[in-house]
């Protein structure tokens, strides 16, 4: 059976003469952000890319088909469109076989970027180990799949609605590297600190494009992970977090909210009781982990 693998012009290009790409995903299209403003930020991020000599390729599942690289008209139409599914390791294979529509998660992505042979991704935050786990299982796919695809990920450390210490254990267990970029803390997604130290400390993209390089040289397994803060500028203190996330979280549970449904509901919580101000971060960090994406994947390409 043949892959159904569509690239878009601009990524088809990029990839005969060698440009440098970044991969992007959609679930933060269909699942992170209310039409437009998903669009126009998917929009900014892919710009944002561009503008720091690297060339986007948004991945998504349209019609049974693995878009590498959307048009505008295919980004504005996924943006309205309605009961798309989110899509991980597990049900990935499914909907294309099935002729369907899904938006890639971080351990989506990661599939689909390595399938079209692109080694650098961009997202907010990676998944993770959620609070209370050890009653509930709930972890996410990303953290295997950070294990087993040789892919370096660019996020502004774990979702802040995790449970970041259990969430480092685990990787540490699976192996995976995680990199802080420029500071010796670990961040937390809205915010710059977690409290926790940096596993790995590197300040430019040319030494986290080589620590790439040498995990493929050595044959290890897996990518890693690039936990980049977000801008001082635009970040909430945890200290200001702390009691909405709790917030949120009883809400969810209030509400029977479980599996792939906790983590929009709780980002979508927490924007309201911040009255928006956690999606202006979220963008703002969006857009800064786009910028070093590029630059690792055009120090990759040197």
């Amino acid at each position: 059976m043949n892959l159904p693998l569509i690239f878009s012009p601009e990524v088809a290009k990029a990839r005969e003469t060698g440009a440098p790409l970044v991969a992007l995903e959609s679930t933060i299209i269909t699942h992170g952000m209310p039409y437009p403003q998903n669009v126009e930020t998917a929009r900014r991020v892919e710009a944002e890319v561009r503008a720091h000599g690297a060339v986007p390729a948004t991945i998504a599942v349209i019609n049974g088909s693995l878009h590498i690289g959307l048009s505008d008209e295919e980004l504005e139409a996924l943006g309205q469109a309605k009961n798309v599914a989110k899509l991980s390791r597990a049900d990935f294979a499914a909907c294309i076989a099935q002729g369907g529509t899904g938006a890639t998660t971080v351990a989506a992505t990661m599939i689909g970027a390595h399938l079209a042979g692109i080694k650098v991704f961009a997202t907010g935050g990676i998944g993770g180990v959620h609070k209370g786990a050890e009653l509930s299982f709930d972890i996410s796919a990303d953290l295997q799949e950070l294990a087993r695809t040789p892919v370096t990920v660019v996020a502004a450390g774990a979702k802040a609605i995790l449970d970041i210490p259990k969430t480092l254990e685990v990787l540490e267990t699976l192996g995976v590297p995680v990199i802080v970029n420029g500071q010796d803390q670990f961040p937390a997604f809205w915010s710059r600190e977690s409290g926790l130290p940096a596993p790995l400390r590197m300040d430019t993209p040319a030494q986290i494009a080589a620590a790439m390089e040498m995990r493929a040289a050595m044959g290890l397994s897996g990518g890693q992970l690039v936990a980049n803060p977000i801008p001082a500028d635009a970040e909430i203190s945890r200290e200001v977090l702390a009691p909405v996330i709790a917030r949120a979280i009883a809400d969810a549970d209030a509400h029977g909210i479980a599996a792939k449904k906790v983590t929009p509901y709780l980002l979508q919580r927490i924007f309201e009781l911040t009255e928006g101000e956690s999606l202006e971060a979220n963008i703002a960090l969006v857009l800064n982990n786009a910028r070093l994406a590029a630059q690792i994947a055009g120090a990759l390409a040197a």
